[in-house]
């Protein structure tokens, strides 16, 4: 009897589980749209238009903040470990202002990244989409992705385990891949999946 309980206990947990991560908030704000799910404590998939090519404004001195009413990851999350606070939609193509810039220091728009790669491939393929929006409308969607459940912090947040990201521009589309682990000694364009 206690083994049938169990199960029927864990099959009532799988449920609601699912349930749950589908319980997704969708944000807008004047820069961006992120689908966010409460649960993992991290953005789902993430919409913007790259809009300050030229943007000047510094980010020193800023720092992420929680918004109001929705549950997110916080700067515990973060600590001591591997993990960066990654921006889905980069500060430096929001650099027109500091209202812009403020906008992207949001933990909404902050996923749990490798450094590695937050620090690496991911930046420099951030400038790239900056360099092109000097020439062309650039449109990004990325999608954080979660293969595995298992990786939740003592802290509460789940680690994604990779994300998809998708550039448009001049009726172009490059398409990308990216896993959440050391990326060092690797080219951004390593990780294209179809162009």
């Amino acid at each position: 009897m206690k083994l049938r309980l169990r199960i029927f206990l864990s099959f009532v947990f799988v449920i609601w589980f699912c349930l749950s991560v589908n319980g997704q908030d969708t944000i807008r704000t004047d820069i961006y749209e992120i689908v966010y799910s409460q649960l993992l404590e991290q953005p789902l998939r993430i919409k913007y238009q790259v809009l300050c090519p030229f943007g000047k404004e510094e980010r020193a001195g800023m720092n992420f903040w929680k918004p109001e009413n929705i549950h997110t990851s916080d700067n515990n999350d973060y600590k001591d470990n591997i993990w960066d606070k990654g921006h889905m939609v980069p500060a430096s193509s929001f650099s027109c202002n500091e209202d812009t810039l403020y906008q992207t220091f949001n933990y909404l728009n902050s996923a749990l990244q490798h450094q590695s790669l937050n620090r690496g491939v991911w930046a420099r393929l951030e400038q790239f989409e900056k360099d092109l929006a000097k020439f062309y409308t650039v449109n990004v969607e990325i999608e954080v992705l979660f293969g595995d459940l298992q990786n939740c912090l003592p802290t509460g947040a789940v680690v994604p385990t990779g994300f998809n990201k998708t550039i448009w521009f001049d009726d172009k589309k490059i398409a990308f891949y990216f896993p959440n682990e050391d990326t060092t000694g690797k080219d951004w364009s390593d990780f294209i999946i179809n162009q």
